[in-house]
């Protein structure tokens, strides 16, 4: 069985109560996965939920000539693959491990069920699709309004979070994706970020020099 914990530290489901949350843990398996292996394919048929309990997931849209954009990362503690439980649509994007990561699979059916019991617990489902629209909102605004150096600066500053030292989690074409521009653009935007003397760089590590002008350039 796994830990109800696991599930009732998320927004989805902290509106359950214990014994509730406890019920759907119950149905609950934990999946593992390797670098590069694909939890589930855009359009696919849906039949659970997930919550990261170890490694990173990227969640990613394709072109038909097979360009790949970056929507999210999604780490320990995070949920996603609720949207198709309330339209039961096929998935709306690709989930692939980006390395060693642990899965919590919980499938659909004793989500609704609890749900069902306790319709008030609805407006915490609706405040975790909000925050997905939000997201989405911003992500558009942010192709419209900033340009590639821009985008780049935003991202780095997300994937580092408060530290100022950090090893990007993606490889540099991953991040070109969640850019949303190609390789090349967002190289020679992070060489002049290390020109001005905002960045370092030594392969995948980053050392954040001046976040004050970086930040400065992510708006």
């Amino acid at each position: 069985m796994v830990d109800p914990s696991v599930l009732a530290g998320t927004r989805l489901f902290s509106a359950l109560p214990p014994d509730a949350v406890a019920e759907v843990a119950g149905h609950a398996v934990e999946r593992h996965l390797g670098r590069n292996d694909v939890l589930f394919r855009e359009g696919e048929t849906a039949a659970d939920i997930y919550v990261v309990t170890s490694g990173r997931i990227a969640i990613a849209n394709r072109s038909p000539d097979g360009r790949e954009s970056l929507v999210a990362l999604m780490g320990p503690g995070d949920l996603f693959g609720e949207m198709s439980m309330f339209d039961e649509q096929g998935r709306s994007a690709d989930a692939r491990a980006l390395e060693p990561s642990t899965v919590v699979v919980v499938p659909f059916g004793p989500v609704r069920r609890a749900v069902d019991a306790r319709p008030e617990t609805l407006w915490s489902m609706v405040a975790l699709l909000v925050e997905r629209l939000r997201a989405a909102d911003e992500a558009l605004a942010d192709t419209v309004f900033l340009d590639v150096p821009g985008r780049t600066a935003k991202r780095l500053l997300e994937l580092a979070g408060e530290a100022d030292e950090f090893q990007l989690p993606i490889t540099q074409e991953e991040l070109a994706g969640m850019v949303g521009a190609s390789r090349e653009r967002v190289n020679k935007a992070i060489s002049q970020f290390v020109r001005l003397g905002w960045l370092t760089q030594t392969d995948r590590r980053y050392t954040i020099v001046d976040r004050i002008q970086l930040t400065r350039r992510a708006r």
